[in-house]
């Protein structure tokens, strides 16, 4: 198991979060390209509708981290009445960090960007469960199932 790298980002109210201020507690860590996109939306979306779900079956806390600025995020959460933590990395060392950040196409061009990841990390700090490269529709259920199977 492989620790799960520190983090002090601010999320969509302008506070700062840690991963200290989880210890404790399993955490569900997603990346996400952009606020407002399609795919993003709807993930986001799912993780709002399965969050208090997860919360009461697991205990765990849901957190979204993309590049988009705080301001962007709280419009973002606001429209569609997100119910969790997301928070504003724009220099992308949080997403780097976790192995997020890598090549990407994009009109033909090679570039870099924010791959759409996942990690569950537990009560310890540790990476339990990577999800690379997810389906934003179908991932809340892998998380849900793979979550009640850890902590029961």
């Amino acid at each position: 198991m492989k620790k799960a790298p520190d983090f002090k980002l601010q999320d969509q109210n302008s506070d700062y979060k840690s991963l200290k201020d989880y210890t404790g507690k399993w955490i569900v860590i997603y990346f996400y390209p952009r606020d407002n996109t399609p795919g993003c939306t709807k993930e986001a979306c799912s993780f709002r509708d399965a969050r208090s779900y997860i919360e009461e079956t697991t205990g765990a806390a849901v957190i979204g981290i993309s590049r988009d600025s705080v301001q962007s995020h709280q419009k973002f959460s606001e429209k569609h009445n997100l119910n969790f933590t997301i928070l504003s990395d724009p220099d992308h060392s949080t997403i780097e960090a976790y192995g997020a950040w890598k090549p990407k196409k994009f009109l033909g061009k090679e570039i870099m960007g924010v791959c759409r990841n996942t990690y569950l990390i537990d009560p310890k700090g540790n990476i339990v469960k990577e999800y690379l490269g997810v389906n934003p529709i179908t991932h809340v259920k892998q998380i849900t199932d793979d979550l009640k199977q850890l902590t029961n």
